[in-house]
This record gives C-alpha cells, structure tokens and sequence, in this order.
C-alpha cells in the first residue's frame, strides 16, 4: 500500500502552487486519514479493516475502494515519502537511504523541487538513525542494509 494514495485533493494540496515546498512536505499527504483508515483498524481492539487508499491524484476524486481485511496475524507494507516523522506506529521501518547526489541523479528534473523537502526530512527526523532497517541504494544494483 502507498502513500499516493492518500494524496490530499489538488484543491488543498496545491493551494500555494505546484512547487510549494512547505505544501509538499507539511499538507500533500492526509496524516489524518491513513490514522483513522490505516493504523485505528490495525490496534487492538480494531476490526483489522482497513482502506488501502482514499484519492486518487489523478482524476482528482476519491476512490471508493472497498476495505481489505488483514487477517489476524496478517502484515501491511506502507511505503511512501516522510512517513518516520508521524511517529506511526510501526512495528518495523525500513529507510532507503540516497546520498544528496544520488538523490538529485535519480530524481526526475521536473521533481527536483521536492529536494529541499527530502533534506529537511534528513534534518529534522534522522531517518537513517531512527529507522529499525537502513538500506543504502546509491547503486540500486548493489543495495547494502543495515539493521
């Protein structure tokens, strides 16, 4: 399951435009959301039901897909963006680690923008120190980890 889609709407998502970068790292994404539909129904006591995703950025309207049930004992793999400063309750979390360069080869040009969000997420949050598994891809071919 991605992050994608729980993109907020366009309308609130790019309020302050399309290369905001405060918008990208702060507002993109509906926290909220992936709290109440992802992780509630997987805490004790909950159904296990959860909604693998809400939006859909590219026609720009919800989903209205159906809930998935884990069954008990079952794993739900969340991948996406930011996702070590919500303090989501993970029962393990993997960083793939770039260094800046990397970052900046692999990441397209028209996305370049989003980098000063990727920096201060390496700032501010410290993935690679708070994460349970770091993963090392500057050479995808050649993925190193740590754990």
């Amino acid at each position: 399951m991605g992050t994608e889609g729980f993109l907020r709407p366009a309308s609130v998502r790019l309020e302050y435009g399309h290369r905001d970068v405060e918008a990208y790292y702060n507002g993109w994404y509906d926290t909220g959301a992936l709290w109440r539909e992802v992780f509630g129904p997987l805490e004790v006591g909950g159904d296990g039901r959860v909604l693998p995703d809400l939006w859909d950025p590219a026609a720009d309207r919800a989903t209205r897909s159906p809930y998935a049930q884990l069954p008990p004992g079952g794993v739900l793999l969340l991948h996406g963006p930011f996702l070590l400063r919500h303090w989501f309750p993970l029962d393990l979390s993997v960083h793939v680690l770039l260094s800046p360069g990397a970052l900046r080869r692999r990441t397209p040009e028209d996305e370049h923008w989003t980098l000063p969000a990727f920096e201060r997420y390496e700032h501010e949050t410290d993935p690679a120190g708070t994460a349970d598994v770091l993963v090392r891809a500057d050479d995808p071919r050649h993925p190193a980890w740590s754990g």
